[in-house]
This record gives C-alpha cells, sequence and structure tokens, in this order.
C-alpha cells in the first residue's frame, strides 16, 4: 500500500511536470512583457517553443524508456527540468528566455509519456484504469490550477518567482525518483537502440491505420480543451468582461468537471462494463459541447456561470473516456508501450500547438466562436473514433 502510494505521488508529478510549464506563468505574460520592453507576440514565443520541443520530444522518451528503462528517463528529464527552470529566472532578455524555455520544454517531455508506459507495466484490467484515471486527472488538474497558483506567486513574487517555484518541483521529482521509484520495465524486456529498429518501430505504428484513427480521434477531443485554456485571459476579461482575478470562474468548472469524471472513472472501473462507461461519457461530451452552442447563440452577453458550466460537462465526459481510450491506444501494442504512449502525446502536444497557435486568435473575440471551435474540434475526435470502433469490429467478426 505504502509503495503503492508513492509510486501515485510520483505518476502524478510527471504528468503535471510539462503542465505546469505552460500554464503557471501565463498570469505573469504582461510582466516580462514590461520588464524586457518586449512586445507580446515575442512573450508568445516563450510559450510556443515550449510546446514545440515538449512535443517533439515526446516522439522519443517513449523510445528511449522502452531502452533504458523508465527510472533512467525519469531522473534525466526532471534533473534537466529543474536545472532549465532555475537558469530561466535569471535570464536578463527575451532571447534568453524563449532559448531556456525551448530547453526546458524538452526535458518536460518526458512526463506523461513515461508515467502512461509505467501504468501499463505495473497493472492491468480495473486496477489499471483506476491508476490511468488518476494520471489523466492530475493531467487535467495542473492546467486548471496552475493559472490561479501564478497569479498568486506573480502578485507576491513577480514573474521570476515561478521559475524558482518550477525548479523546486523539479528538485523533488529528482529526489523522490532517485530514492523511492522502482524500475517498473525488467531488462529481459527492453528494446535495443538500434536507430533503425526504432525507426521501424516508429513506421509500423504509422502504418496502423486502426493505431492512426484512435490517437487523432483521442488528440481532437482533448484539444478543445487548448480552445479555452490558451484563450482563458480573452475569454474571462474580455468576453466574459471580469477582472483579472476571476480567472476562477473558467478554471474552477474545469477542475470540478475533471475531478469528478476522474473520481467515476476509477471507481467505476470494477462495477460497470467499459462500453457503458464510454457511452456516459460520449454523452456528457456531446450534450457539453452542444449546451455550449445553444447557449452562446442566445445571447450577445454571455455571463457566469452559464457561459462555463458547459465546459464542466465536457471535462466530466473527457475525463471519463481518456483512461480507457489511452489504454486501448497503448494496448495496440503491448510489446511498445513507451512507442505507443510517445505518439500518443505528441499528437496532442501538437494538437494543442495548433490550437493555441492558430486557431484560438481567430476565434477568442466571441463566445460564440470559441464555443463552435470547441464544438467542431469534440465532433471530429467522436466521428474518428466511431469510425475507430466500427473498423474494430468489422475486424473482429472477419477473423471469427
Amino acid at each position: 500500500m505504502k509503495q503503492n502510494l508513492s509510486l501515485t505521488v510520483i505518476l502524478a508529478m510527471c504528468t503535471m511536470m510539462g503542465a505546469l510549464g505552460i500554464d503557471t506563468y501565463l498570469p505573469s505574460f504582461y510582466a516580462i512583457s514590461q520588464e524586457f520592453e518586449a512586445p507580446t507576440a515575442a512573450v508568445q514565443q516563450t510559450l510556443s517553443v515550449y510546446v514545440l520541443a515538449m512535443a517533439v520530444t515526446m516522439l522519443f522518451y517513449g523510445s528511449l524508456s522502452d531502452t533504458f528503462g523508465r527510472r533512467r528517463v525519469l531522473l534525466f528529464s526532471s534533473l534537466g527540468y529543474a536545472l532549465t527552470s532555475c537558469v530561466a529566472a535569471f535570464v536578463s532578455s527575451i532571447e534568453g528566455l524563449v532559448l531556456i524555455r525551448f530547453a526546458q520544454g524538452a526535458m518536460a517531455g518526458s512526463g506523461m509519456v513515461v508515467a502512461r508506459a509505467i501504468v501499463q507495466d505495473r497493472f492491468q484490467g480495473a486496477d489499471a484504469q483506476r491508476m490511468m484515471s488518476l494520471v489523466m486527472f492530475c493531467f487535467g488538474l495542473a492546467p486548471a490550477l496552475a493559472p490561479i497558483f501564478g497569479g498568486w506567486l506573480q502578485t507576491h513574487g513577480g514573474w521570476r518567482a515561478t521559475f524558482f517555484f518550477l525548479a523546486a518541483f523539479g528538485a523533488i521529482l529528482v529526489l523522490l525518483c532517485w530514492r523511492v521509484l522502482p524500475e517498473t520495465l525488467p531488462a529481459a524486456k527492453r528494446q535495443p537502440l538500434k536507430l533503425g529498429v526504432i525507426a521501424g518501430n516508429y513506421l509500423m505504428a504509422l502504418r496502423h491505420s486502426q493505431f492512426r484513427l484512435m490517437v487523432a480521434g483521442t488528440a481532437m477531443m482533448t484539444g478543445a480543451t487548448a480552445i479555452y485554456i490558451s484563450s482563458a485571459a480573452e475569454f474571462v476579461m474580455g468576453v466574459l468582461k471580469l477582472e483579472a482575478t476571476s480567472f476562477g470562474w473558467l478554471f474552477i468548472p474545469l477542475i470540478g468537471g475533471s475531478m469528478l469524471g476522474s473520481a467515476l472513472s476509477g471507481s467505476l472501473a470494477r462495477h460497470i462494463p467499459v462500453r457503458i462507461q464510454k457511452a456516459i461519457g460520449y454523452t456528457c461530451l456531446a450534450i457539453g459541447s452542444a449546451s455550449n452552442v445553444l447557449y452562446n447563440l442566445s445571447t450577445d452577453t454571455p455571463a457566469v456561470p452559464w457561459a462555463v458550466l458547459p465546459i464542466a460537462c465536457y471535462t466530466l465526459g473527457i475525463s471519463l473516456l481518456m483512461p480507457i481510450l489511452s489504454l486501448q491506444i497503448m494496448g495496440t501494442f503491448p510489446q511498445m508501450r513507451g512507442l505507443a504512449s510517445s505518439l500518443q502525446g505528441f499528437t496532442q502536444m501538437s494538437v494543442f500547438a495548433i490550437m493555441a497557435g492558430i486557431v484560438v486568435p481567430q476565434l477568442f473575440h466571441s463566445g460564440l466562436a470559441l464555443a463552435l471551435g470547441h464544438a467542431v474540434s469534440v465532433s471530429a475526435g467522436m466521428l474518428i473514433w466511431w469510425i475507430a470502433a466500427r473498423r474494430a469490429k468489422r475486424l473482429e467478426l472477419s477473423e471469427k
């Protein structure tokens, strides 16, 4: 029990590492811009390069953990995360911050990828679903809580305090991985470090049409979250006309829906069939997206709480679904769970980056545009998963 609790804490911190680096310093954008006399677009690059580096390195951390083991990879990346966060607190130019944020993102790419692989190494069946529910909960919790905590750090310590906090977080994770984390991938099950073999494994996964569909569908459904997270300032202060201290009106529903969905997913794992839980999750996604659009069609002045309640319904649904969908994705290649997790993480982060950098700037001028963009992303993901399920069923029938 004690060992499982320690593992749970480590997995939770691994999962939160990347998201904390994205969201904790969002309230400091204006302060960074003022100190370095840099335009907002230049400060935005510190976020873009972080997400880019994180997405690209996710492609490699899974295979590296399949070769060297989960523990070594986490020790290396969490130490690098702590060091780059500390350096970021001392930079003296916006160009320096952009460079170190790229390095920080490269270190953060391991967290979610290796955490998911560890869950698959260590747990099976309902136990795996419960643990994956916790991992998904923390992944959703971090971007919800981080801006609130980041605002407090900015108010009381300035933007550099945010990076000192991230450095301390990374240092604690290093200590826990070093002293507590067991190696969950035995040497006998590791993959050889041969570039040709690794490239072949990636090609095999990418040629697997069912795998591609599942990964793409999941990325589109989770990518809808990016529409509201990356437009938080414009949505809260521009669309809802609230104060800078009122970000909780957006992020508390995000937290509430995610917490409830993750708790239900874990508790329902042993009590109802997976297909029923998936049906409940998809229903919540549909209701949340549709009600969000209908509300914004009915008013020119969106207001709380009605403007944010549909978002809570969406996060409830996605938190119910993600543990199940992630296990299905990694189950496609049981001998290469790290690689499968890498490709899933890379795709999700790439969609997040596209949403944040390209889609959201076209939408954040109105609540209706944001709601429609969110609904399109969710609907596309659901449609892709429906196609994947139909193909899987046809394949199963043909093999009988």
